[in-house]
């Protein structure tokens, strides 16, 4: 441990992840090689450890962000399923998402003209900066644009401006709670092009049955296509967590991928989870989820 710091999160050289509000009864845990940074934002708790497993690890208001380890399996699915669901995207905009994480992985299709990141808090792009050099790389890019203030607020002045819009948010609980109502999501259509796809954190089907199954329902009432899709991630509670992706065109099937510009080599050097049947197979849910968010529609 670093002399100095400390956190309450923190004891007996073991990380807790524990809520009793979204995740009760149980607990995610890693083992902390030394503490890096502790600070109190503006909005929020921070907090970066070096783990003994799974690299540096960011924490917000004592919930795990992402881990060095594992980070790519929810960073390239939550932008790809959008981005491969979009004709011709040339601007898209990450809301929240300050580790830099969705950003570069937008900044991988050369079609986009303009990367754009609203977020609130500018503490945690520094503190990405210092500590998740392979995700903040995005920044350096002259594509990326950013504008710290409030998502809200943001979409209200841009209309009809973005093909792709991505809510890299925490759980629904707090500030971010928010982001889980019909208001955003009306507003984010009416920031979206002609034929724009969103896509946004969409909770554990384990845990959040109530919450994804409500969040589904509001999109399909502002959107004419809203599917729920997950992925696999060891360090989010429950080991995997969700996306819902929306598009403004009726005749979109956002299930399978209608571009892929990357060839055989790109993939290799560049993507460690999605490809094109990851991408049609996230939609696939188990038989009483399908019940749940599917055939009760």
């Amino acid at each position: 441990m670093a002399e100095g710091l400390s956190h309450p999160s923190i004891k007996d050289g073991w990380f807790a992840e524990i809520s009793e509000t979204m995740w009760p009864g149980q607990a995610m845990s890693l083992e902390v090689d030394k503490i890096l940074h502790v600070e109190k934002s503006k909005y929020q708790d921070v907090l970066v450890f070096k783990s003994k497993t799974y690299g540096n690890v960011l924490v917000l208001d004592n919930c795990i962000q992402v881990t060095e380890r594992d980070e790519f399996s929810y960073q390239e699915m939550i932008t790809h399923l959008a981005l491969n669901s979009h004709p011709n995207p040339k601007k898209a905009l990450v809301i929240g998402g300050g580790d830099g994480g969705v950003l570069r992985e937008i900044l991988k299709h050369s079609s986009i003209e303009e990367a754009w990141l609203c977020d609130i808090d500018e503490t945690v792009i520094e503190v990405s900066k210092k500590y998740l050099p392979e995700m903040s790389v995005s920044y350096q890019d002259p594509r990326t644009k950013v504008h710290i203030g409030d998502g809200f607020k943001f979409l209200e002045e841009y209309k009809n401006q973005f093909d792709v819009i991505i809510t890299d948010s925490s759980d629904p609980e707090g500030p971010a709670e928010s982001l889980f109502q019909k208001p955003y999501f009306q507003l984010l259509k009416d920031a979206l092009t002609e034929k724009g796809v969103i896509t946004t954190q969409a909770e554990n089907l384990w845990i959040h049955m109530d919450i994804i199954s409500k969040l589904k329902k509001d999109c399909r009432d502002i959107f004419p296509v809203a599917e729920y899709a997950y992925t696999m991630i060891p360090t989010y509670p429950s080991g995997s967590i969700g996306f819902m992706v929306c598009s403004k065109d009726a005749n979109a099937d956002v299930k399978k991928p209608i571009r892929f510009d990357w060839d055989d080599d790109f993939v290799a050097k560049n993507l460690k989870y999605y490809n094109k049947q990851i991408h049609e197979a996230a939609f696939v849910l188990p038989n009483w989820a399908d019940q749940k968010l599917n055939k009760g529609l």
